[in-house]
């Protein structure tokens, strides 16, 4: 029994220092900027980028057309954020657009830059912390970037005017972003919210990539990257959770979401759909893949913008 018990408890030892060391492993691809790669990030999700090229190259040298300037701010923590300020000939309604993880946000708002310039509305591009050329060492998965998605909308507010009309637009880790900010005190200045393809949590989408793109267990890897995340980023990873915050909702919120995303499931669109307590309006674009939505039915994308935005501001 002596023997038996050593070799159990080697054998128990060697699973524990394998789990550790594959959570470890997951948590620096997944949690650290400089180990995050946008090329991984593009395969898992699956969408076919391809087939939309020629109308993103049209609609990328139209953006780049327009007068812009680099912004900069400092957040709550110290860290300096970067963003690109398009003022649209100094309009007076506004739109502050985050982008998706490992994006950047001039990259993610491509086509939808066509439809708000041609709308009348500036727009400000933001890197979200640990994106593109702002600061930061760890991502903030929309838990700590709806805390900088305030300082934007000061910085929004201070550059145009309290008066100003304001929309908040994400997709994606940015969609998590605006839904997570929801739930915070905002200025009236904020009329509508729009939220493309957002999940609830980091926690359940790394739980639904593990399951169904990696076939691995969630437990014990997320609950060691949630104590690790706690130490190093200053947060657990369903600390915030965009079903949750939806719940304390004041801002009308439209979602928008493709029926084949494999990245981040619809279901988690309808969850936070029936949690919302705010005026809601809901779009599923058949047929669209992760972050695909406009680009895949963009008369229905530009119709539910057209709605919801015209039914807050006047």
């Amino acid at each position: 029994m002596g023997k038996i018990g050593k070799a159990a408890a080697a054998l128990l030892g060697l699973l524990a220092i394998s789990e550790a060391g594959s959570s470890a492993y997951f948590y620096r691809r997944t949690m650290k900027r400089n180990k995050a790669k946008v090329e991984r990030t593009m395969k898992m999700a699956g969408t076919d980028w391809t087939q939309y090229m020629p109308l993103m190259e049209e609609r990328k040298e139209f953006m780049l057309a327009q007068p812009h300037e680099d912004v900069w701010i400092t957040s709550g923590d110290g860290l300096k954020l970067h963003g690109t300020f398009f003022p649209n000939g100094g309009a007076k309604k506004a739109v502050i657009c985050f982008h998706g993880y490992t994006s950047q946000g001039m990259s993610d708002y491509i086509g939808l830059s066509h439809y708000y310039l041609e709308h009348g509305f500036a727009m400000l591009l933001v890197d979200e912390r640990a994106h593109g050329q702002s600061e930061g060492t760890y991502i903030g998965f929309g838990c700590l970037d709806r805390l900088d998605a305030l300082k934007w909308i000061q910085w929004i507010m201070d550059t145009i005017g309290e008066d100003v009309s304001l929309m908040l637009h994400g997709i994606s880790m940015g969609g998590a972003t605006v839904l997570m900010t929801s739930g915070l005190k905002l200025p009236g200045s904020v009329k509508g919210i729009i939220s493309d393809c957002g999940f609830t949590s980091p926690k359940y989408v790394f739980t639904h990539v593990l399951h169904s793109m990696y076939h691995l267990p969630a437990f014990p890897m997320i609950q060691i990257a949630d104590l690790v995340n706690r130490k190093k980023a200053g947060y657990g990873l369903d600390e915030c959770n965009a079903a949750r915050e939806v719940q304390k909702a004041t801002v009308p919120i439209l979602l928008i979401h493709g029926s084949n995303d494999t990245f981040v499931p619809c279901s988690m669109c309808e969850e936070i759909y029936e949690n919302c307590r705010s005026p809601k309006k809901k779009l599923i674009v058949t047929g669209a893949a992760h972050a695909e939505s406009y680009y895949k039915d963009m008369k229905a994308y530009e119709a539910a913008l057209d709605e919801f935005i015209g039914g807050v501001i006047k």
